[in-house]
């Protein structure tokens, strides 16, 4: 339940300061962002870095937080990053850095109170990372699309080798 009213408060922002003109100009980088999900919540199935817990047990880890995630918090999250991001480079370098602190912020409140528990090696510090990377690849993509998924993957094959996560998940 908590889930799912944080991802309408997104929705509520996009509303209001997303860029809902554009939403075609923001169309693939909004399946970038979910199909990286997607693939985290396929491959990671058995061998979680991190999962979402429910304290109402409306809902547990399933495919109603995923999707919500997918659907409602994503596209929110890109047509407020991309459709407001700032062409002058010290505002573009704060924007990018308050949309990590955003994320970021979130995951230490979802931790403290059992939103989220992480698994395998991963903590607070491997999402800061994570984060930094994330909003880089989705202004990146927006720009220079294949440029993005090459370096997601590059990206994805060396936090699997710096984690140390067994191959045999790949099964």
């Amino acid at each position: 339940m908590i889930h799912i009213t944080v991802k309408l408060l997104f929705v509520l922002a996009a509303i209001k300061w997303g860029d809902w003109r554009g939403w075609k100009k923001y169309y693939s980088t909004t399946q970038f962002f979910i199909m990286g999900d997607l693939f985290y919540n396929i491959i990671f199935h058995d061998y979680p870095l991190w999962r979402f817990e429910e304290i109402i047990p409306l809902f547990k880890y399933d495919i109603y937080i995923m999707l919500s995630f997918m659907f409602l918090r994503y596209p929110a999250t890109v047509f407020i990053y991309l459709g407001r991001f700032p062409k002058e480079k010290g505002k573009a370098i704060m924007w990018y850095l308050f949309w990590v602190l955003i994320y970021i912020g979130i995951e230490i409140i979802d931790l403290k109170i059992g939103l989220i528990k992480h698994y395998n090696s991963w903590n607070i510090w491997w999402s800061l990372v994570f984060d930094i990377l994330l909003f880089a690849l989705v202004k990146l993509h927006f720009h220079k699309p294949l440029l993005a998924w090459g370096l997601a993957v590059l990206s994805s094959i060396v936090l699997w080798n710096l984690l140390g996560v067994p191959y045999h998940i790949l099964k």
